[in-house]
């Protein structure tokens, strides 16, 4: 069990990840070089996207590995607005500048999926991200259950992969 201090909605992941692994290496007298983060909001998961972050994170010598999804352009950083005081204006200003979507770059959000976060990562720098992260970019839907309508949504594509 954790401690009520890193208990709550707004814990960070890492002093909970970093409580996990202690308490498990005491537990087991080991010590583990990597640390595989499997949020229980995203369950389109795969086998294969856990394989894919461990590889890559040893393959590369990375820091850490995190699967994202792309954003589609209508909710890209640039065109996303405030509105106050009854005022409508751009959340970035250069979203001013963008006139097609052709003149986005992709952006990616964390879908939760997988984090592979190596030892000295968490333990040393402090964090699941690191100096030298990267990503593993999943194609297709992937939820991330924060709502009702998310979990009605994963419910439907759960069915639709079943049928397939």
């Amino acid at each position: 069990m954790r401690p009520e201090s890193i208990s709550g909605d707004r814990v960070p992941d890492w002093p909970v990840l970093q409580h996990a692994l202690n308490a498990t290496e005491e537990d087991d007298n080991e010590t583990y070089d990597i640390i595989v983060m499997l949020q229980p909001t995203s369950p389109l998961r795969k086998p294969e996207h856990i394989t894919m972050a461990i590889e890559k994170l040893i393959d590369g010598n990375y820091d850490a590995v995190w699967t994202l999804s792309e954003v589609d352009t209508k909710y890209h950083p640039y065109k996303q607005l405030i509105f106050e005081n009854d005022q409508v204006c751009y959340y970035d200003n250069q979203g001013s500048q963008i006139v097609a979507r052709q003149q986005l770059s992709p952006t990616y959000y964390r879908n939760g999926v997988a984090y592979a976060i190596s030892r000295n990562c968490l333990v040393n720098l402090r964090s699941i991200q690191g100096q030298k992260t990267t990503a593993i970019i999943i194609d297709g839907p992937m939820i991330n259950i924060d709502t009702e309508f998310d979990f009605k949504l994963a419910e439907i594509l759960i069915e639709k992969e079943k049928s397939n």
